[in-house]
């Protein structure tokens, strides 16, 4: 398993295609930025031992960290629902590379549970890069997905979501242990750090959100149906727990973790169709 590196006078990008087309490292001046499990993976992203694809319940998911893709909405419940992570394919299958002057594309295998192809292309610009995906249905069947990023950064730090005018900005997702507190203001919401196990949801982001010096912008379209209450942006947080919390399928949190979270429209797709989301980074 090899890592693949981009970079420029500021910024080094890492990725690891053969683990779900990840971005594992991203650093600013020689700081790393994203978290990633560290017992698994040296600084030069070389592992610890044996990685791979990875399969199961929740409690079985091998979180190896940084900025990946999956599609939504997850749940258990039916095909219309991602029933992970672990996913042995588009979260933590090997993903084929192309890479050009400045830019890093990764596509997964076609995926039978969901019937996607995932590609994530990576373009160094100026002050960042962006970030284009696309989720193509390679299936013979109609389908009903939205794309859904996932960046995991170390805890410690604040979120602020800009928000748009709305009458439920902010909703309670997940209370593993509790839902996390946030903070409403003119045009913004703040998530302070805390230690919790839980998510939040924001029906009125207006396609800003920031973390850590990071700053990601993107579309929102007020017309469109978004997944998990509507929700455009999701914020999630997490620090060890004495054991695993059985109510989230045994999960067993690593550490303290925050997950900066940017969900495209719900879209139906026939064979051969796509939905794509692009999203501008500032680091």
């Amino acid at each position: 398993m090899t890592a693949l590196w981009l970079g420029n006078e500021r910024l080094r990008l890492g990725f690891v295609p053969e683990l779900g087309g990840r971005l594992l490292s991203l650093q600013r001046d020689g700081t790393e930025l994203l978290w990633r499990d560290p017992t698994l993976f040296t600084p030069a992203l070389e592992p610890r031992g044996e990685v791979g694809p990875n399969d199961g319940d929740m409690g079985d998911w091998v979180n190896y960290g940084g900025d990946k893709t999956w599609p939504a909405p997850q749940g258990w419940s039916g095909h219309g629902e991602w029933p992970g992570p672990p996913d042995p394919v588009l979260d933590s299958g090997p993903y084929t590379v192309d890479t050009a002057r400045g830019s890093v594309t990764m596509t997964s295998a076609p995926d039978p549970r969901t019937g996607l192809r995932l590609t994530r292309h990576f373009a160094l610009t100026a002050t960042g890069y962006t970030l284009n995906l696309t989720a193509t249905n390679v299936s013979d069947r109609e389908v009903r997905w939205a794309l859904w990023n996932v960046t995991q950064f170390p805890g410690g730090g604040e979120v602020l979501v800009a928000l748009r005018d709305h009458p439920n900005p902010v909703v309670d997702l997940i209370a593993g242990t509790a839902n996390p507190r946030y903070e409403l203001s003119a045009g913004s919401a703040r998530v302070p750090p805390q230690e919790v196990v839980g998510k939040l949801g924001f029906p009125g982001a207006a396609g800003s959100l920031a973390y850590a010096g990071v700053t990601f912008t993107f579309e929102v379209d007020p017309a469109a149906t978004y997944p998990d209450e509507g929700s455009p942006v999701e914020v999630w947080l997490e620090h060890p727990q004495p054991e695993p919390i059985a109510a989230l399928g045994n999960l067993n949190p690593p550490a303290h973790i925050v997950e900066c979270e940017i969900l495209g429209p719900l879209t139906d797709l026939a064979p051969g169709e796509h939905t794509s989301l692009t999203i501008e980074v500032v680091a």
